[in-house]
């Protein structure tokens, strides 16, 4: 490709302003450029808790978005990911404690499917029958979480905090806990997927009822 189209190319491109949802005040998260807004569409941008908040000590969670919508100058997103960084991660384990973790997938009021994994770290090592427990906390009070709220209310429940602070409340009757956190939320499906997934299900039901019967 000559020098000339490649220049031709960056002139036709545009530079793109991506926003966060609503939920998160439409923040900007950056800036894209594309020689058509429908490229971006589908594009993830990373930033982290601590840059939307302007505090520094959130700079440990990462979020991620994908662009859904664009046009003129601008390109919107929703949330698909909470995840705090292995760094900090690695700074909460103490050698002589346990570590407790769980993957529970949920599906909220409005009909999202999240994945989440909460971590609970003890003061201490703990048995293999409080480590259960402390788990079966977990993921009790995860799927109680789903149960009362829409996707957005979810995702402010661990931003916020508040869903790592009943678990530690409620475990750390089982067993003295040093910290929790909730190390991953995942967006794993939208209500139109799940639907869809749900109506294939029954389906393949059908035809199997369908073969019983031959």
């Amino acid at each position: 490709m000559s020098e000339r189209s490649v220049s031709k190319q960056r002139r036709d491109k545009r530079w793109y302003t991506v926003f966060a949802p609503e939920q998160f005040d439409r923040a900007e998260l950056g800036e894209t450029m594309a020689d058509d807004p429908e490229k971006i569409v589908g594009r993830t941008i990373q930033t982290t808790l601590g840059e939307l908040t302007d505090d520094q000590s959130q700079n440990n969670t990462k979020l991620i978005f994908k662009v859904t919508d664009a046009g003129s100058d601008s390109a919107y997103t929703e949330f698909i990911e909470h995840e705090l960084t292995r760094d900090y991660l690695r700074s909460l384990v103490r050698r002589g404690a346990s570590k407790v973790d769980a993957t529970i997938t949920v599906l909220t009021t409005d009909d999202y499917r999240v994945r989440i994994q909460p971590v609970s770290l003890t003061t201490k090592k703990a048995d293999r029958s409080q480590e259960r427990a402390i788990r079966r906390v977990m993921i009790d009070l995860v799927e109680e979480a789903a149960e009362e709220r829409t996707f957005e209310g979810l995702i402010d429940s661990v931003v916020e905090g508040r869903l790592s602070s009943a678990i530690y409340a409620e475990a750390k009757q089982v067993y003295p806990l040093r910290r929790v956190e909730v190390q991953k939320l995942s967006l794993d499906a939208r209500p139109a997927e799940v639907e869809a997934e749900e109506e294939a299900a029954v389906d393949v039901d059908a035809e199997d009822v369908a073969v019983e019967d031959d």
